[in-house]
């Protein structure tokens, strides 16, 4: 009886450990998710920096 009980006891602690690596991995997976949005803003923005001032020499060479 006491390896009976002695056994279910590790059983909540392993899931419990189980479900707290989990709980790390979707943080984990969530922080670099945003990481990556981040980024994928940052060379949006670049880009259209880029082409308005694309945009603006070509206006002021239209001008000369």
């Amino acid at each position: 009886m006491t390896t009976f009980t002695s056994r279910s006891l590790d059983v909540p602690s392993i899931h419990e450990e189980l479900v707290r690596d989990r709980i790390r991995t979707l943080h984990r997976e969530a922080e670099e998710h945003r990481r990556a949005a981040s980024i994928m803003r940052l060379r949006r923005a670049r880009r259209d920096v880029e082409r308005a001032s694309a945009r603006l020499r070509h206006a002021l060479m239209s001008m000369v």
